[in-house]
């Protein structure tokens, strides 16, 4: 007995394993199909139908082609200031109550409810005009901003259950596995494209709205919370919702002590300004600069959500093997060079090729970076960090587009060099980014650390 005890690999190292059954759990099967449900919201209405109904209802010249760039960017941008005044509450609302999924649910049903209007608004034939847009077209912007600030305030709270269902080195392989599928939803979304062609974008945000309700049920129904445990500071503790601010004042005045998790936040609001503005921007950019048509794009978006896929697994495992910094700076050199191939392309396969590495850095992003919150951020104050990550993305969400928008309106007269300058902006943010995190101070979890 003792001999065939010993021939046993020990416990630790049987349940350290990624096998399909850690994956095709129910809680970690239900969270990751959320990622697959809002990822459908933001490749088909941020990243294509959004911005390609805005083209054909404003657009037309070179000129009209970077205006409706102009609007596509503002609009972003307006939803990203409300995320940056919200979401520091709302990390802060979390660590006191200990709840991610009763806060997830009705933010994701919000932006669901938003997605539909945007599809009404815009079938709406109205003679007014506001700003000198049609009204119908302002009604389209609003919800578009409000559907985005729903979504994405959704993300903290899901981003956050990540601790539950994970642990130790399981993280990465998690957290690469979640936005794997959520980039395999991105495929189910675009078959919407195959029903409403390059014409009734109004029917692709009904429809949009319709496929993040369904693969949202399962987190809203199955996915089964654990007992909400308030952080520690928080208990027995009866604050207004707004004095939230305050705490974060306070997290803040302890940037020396978290100086890790602090400073990576600075690398990674330069890296997400470079990639959620390009999402925001890439289908009118290969529209109205790189002359595809709609159907052209589609496929390209599609091979470039692959690449993604590809990218989000992979560095799930290399994030594991060398750590989450290394990793980042890897996704960092990668988002660089698409971003220069894509802002000097004069080709088709030039940007074919830049559109493949985009997905890799796109997919990768996330996973690294979520792993690094996690490795650096102290137990007691997750919940808080992960809203001061979130802070960091979204206020980059305002001045990325802002910025973009503002080359392109600027620089409107010189057609499709506007947005090659604007693009090339987003170059040098991530170049910042990429200076800022190589000062992170990282040491990687060791495997007793993770166990």
């Amino acid at each position: 007995m003792s001999q065939l005890a010993a021939s046993k690999p020990p416990r630790r190292t049987r349940k350290r394993g990624a096998g399909t059954g850690l994956f095709l759990s129910l809680p970690v099967l239900s969270w990751a199909l959320y990622d697959f449900a809002n990822t459908i919201f933001s490749s088909n209405i941020v990243t294509i139908f959004f911005p390609l109904y805005l083209q054909q209802v404003l657009g037309g010249d070179a000129r009209m082609d970077q205006i409706a760039s102009t609007f596509i960017s503002y609009a972003n941008a307006a939803a990203g200031l409300l995320l940056v005044i919200f979401t520091p509450l709302l990390g802060v609302w979390m660590d006191r109550t200990g709840r991610k999924k009763a806060f997830l649910v009705p933010f994701a049903l919000a932006a669901i409810a938003c997605t539909f209007l945007m599809g009404f608004a815009a079938y709406t034939d109205s003679p007014s005009s506001l700003l000198g847009l049609p009204l119908s077209i302002v009604i389209v912007l609003i919800f578009f901003t409000a559907a985005k600030f729903f979504y994405n305030s959704s993300q903290l709270f899901y981003d956050n259950m990540l601790p539950d269902i994970a642990t130790g080195s399981q993280v990465p392989l998690i957290s690469g596995f979640g936005v794997a599928v959520g980039y395999i939803g991105t495929l189910m979304g675009l078959v919407v494209y195959l029903i409403v062609g390059s014409g009734d974008y109004p029917l692709a945000f009904v429809l949009t709205a319709a496929l993040f309700l369904l693969f949202s049920l399962p987190i809203m129904l199955l996915y089964k919370e654990k007992a909400p445990v308030p952080a520690p500071s928080a208990a027995g503790t009866k604050k207004s919702f707004f004095s939230g601010y305050r705490d974060i004042y306070e997290t803040f005045k302890e940037a020396k002590q978290h100086r890790a998790v602090f400073t990576f936040m600075i690398a990674y609001f330069f890296f997400n300004d470079a990639v959620a503005t390009a999402i925001a921007m890439m289908s009118i950019y290969a529209t109205a600069v790189m002359g595809f048509s709609a159907g052209q794009f589609i496929l390209l978006y599609l091979v470039a959500t692959v690449w993604a896929i590809i990218g989000s697994y992979t560095f799930g495992l290399i994030t594991r093997r060398i750590g989450g910094k290394k990793s980042s700076g890897l996704v960092a050199l990668v988002l660089i060079l698409a971003l220069i191939l894509a802002a000097a392309a004069f080709s088709d396969a030039v940007f074919w090729a830049a559109a493949c590495l985009y997905g890799v850095a796109m997919g990768s992003l996330w996973v690294t970076s979520r792993t690094m919150i996690v490795e650096l951020s102290p137990q007691d104050k997750r919940g808080q960090f992960f809203g001061l990550f979130a802070f960091s993305g979204k206020l980059s969400s305002v001045l990325g587009p802002l910025v973009y928008g503002s080359v392109t309106w600027a620089l409107s007269g010189y057609g499709t060099l506007a947005s090659r300058a604007a693009l090339l902006s987003l170059v040098v943010m991530a170049v910042i980014g990429l200076i800022v995190l190589l000062r992170v101070p990282y040491t990687k979890p060791s495997e007793e650390a993770e166990a």
